[in-house]
């Protein structure tokens, strides 16, 4: 039956194959189970509800993606966008993390209609190409930024608002034995290097008290969701504030989700000859599910994961490969105290590597080309320096369209970059 619903023998693989591909897709973005409840638990939310809601949008996308697209892609709460809503949307902008919470909601019903009716494709199309990539390792450095921040790497320091922190603290210490461990992993290609330096950062800081041991079982029933559960603020949502937040995570959703597609599966041999994803609809569903779903179980948005690359590369190339994943996605579920326990100090190596990940789309910008490559770089460089992603898109679409108007390239600028930039001097004048 998985042959024949997967298409095995016509795509040249086999049960063991895709389900060995997709275990290693787990163990390459499992880290997002530690890593996500942190991240949002900042603003407040029960640490305990996120886990649960991280697990389950995971499986409920992933499965979505194996089941309708058929592709071997893993989704869950995106890096990055997990960042913007707790440290911009909340922390940064002041508002509840209900509101953040009704922006991901109303983003993943907007998805689902713009999926829909194809128009998904067309808002990503005209975005100009270089800020797409600056996007990306923006984020990567504000990602990096928090996890040196969060570990004590990085304090807030009166004369110079930045500095290095006390590097014998032990917080500080498993931090740095977790960045050098994780890094010389990847270097020696070991599946999982993220997740196995977040565990190993994480046991080495039982004995200096980093780490806190759980009470009870290890394996146990998933937390509860109520404490997060449908909790929307629907109240805001005709306020420019929501319009900022919303078109940020469409924004960085649509980029992220679309490169991941085509990147990985390019890697793969699954384009056609026309450069296109196969079955590229249903895998733009996949996502705008899971962040509908998401939204309502309580994290933020869903993504596809560029991990899913590590699965692609063992060999999984249906959607067997992703069902695997999700399966094992929902057995972490009833590893909640395993997860939880895990520190800021053990969490901050996989956000500094996967920041560097996130860096790799900055060799694509022509930096000859200063009308766009000057755009770009305001973009990379704002997100970590005004702490918040959305100032950085906002920064740099307003610098592209200005150079490129200056210089009498409005050829370059379409209408829709216009009317965002006219939004967002909307913004800044109110």
């Amino acid at each position: 039956m998985l042959n024949k619903f997967f298409k095995l023998e016509e795509n040249k693989t086999n049960v063991k194959t895709e389900i060995l591909a997709g275990v290693t897709t787990f163990m390459t973005m499992a880290y997002i189970l530690a890593v996500n409840p942190d991240i949002l638990s900042a603003t407040g939310m029960d640490k305990h509800a996120l886990f649960t809601a991280t697990a389950l949008s995971a499986f409920v996308a992933t499965l979505v993606m194996a089941l309708v697209a058929r592709l071997p892609f893993a989704l869950a709460p995106g890096m990055g966008l997990n960042a913007f809503f707790a440290f911009t949307v909340v922390l940064g902008m002041g508002h509840s993390w209900q509101f953040a919470l009704t922006a991901v909601f109303l983003e993943g019903v907007i998805f689902i209609l713009l999926t829909a009716f194809n128009i998904r494709e067309l808002i990503v199309n005209a975005i100009p190409l270089p800020l797409k990539h600056a996007v990306s390792a923006g984020i990567g450095l504000f990602i990096a930024f928090i996890g040196l921040q969060n570990s004590g790497i990085v304090i807030n320091n009166d004369a110079t608002l930045v500095g290095l922190g006390d590097m014998g603290s032990p917080a500080v210490l498993i931090a740095l034995f977790g960045i050098v461990l994780t890094a010389v992993l990847l270097i020696l290609k070991v599946k999982g290097a993220l997740l196995i330096g977040i565990f190993a950062a994480t046991i080495a800081g039982i004995p200096f008290g980093v780490t806190h041991m759980p009470e009870g079982h290890l394996v146990d029933v998933p937390p509860s969701l109520s404490p997060i559960f449908m909790k929307f603020e629907f109240s805001q949502i005709f306020t420019l504030d929501m319009l900022i937040v919303l078109f940020t995570f469409l924004f960085v959703d649509m980029f992220d989700t679309v490169g991941t597609l085509v990147g990985v599966s390019s890697k793969a041999g699954m384009l056609d000859e026309e450069g296109k994803v196969p079955r590229v609809k249903q895998a733009l569903f996949a996502d705008s599910i899971g962040t509908f779903f998401g939204a309502i179980f309580g994290t933020s948005t869903v993504t596809t994961y560029v991990e899913s690359a590590s699965g692609v590369a063992e060999g999984g190339k249906t959607g067997l490969t992703a069902l695997s994943t999700a399966v094992l996605f929902f057995i972490a579920l009833f590893f909640a105290p395993l997860f939880t326990m895990v520190p800021a100090a053990a969490t901050a190596p996989a956000l500094v590597l996967v920041g560097f990940f996130m860096m790799s789309p900055i060799l694509k910008i022509d930096f000859e080309n200063y009308t766009e490559s000057i755009p770009a770089f305001i973009t990379i460089i704002a997100m970590p320096l005004t702490y918040s992603i959305a100032e950085g898109i906002v920064f740099g679409m307003l610098s592209y369209v200005l150079l490129k108007v200056l210089t009498g390239k409005m050829k370059d600028i379409s209408i829709v970059m216009i009317v965002l930039v006219i939004l967002f001097v909307i913004k800044f004048l109110i």
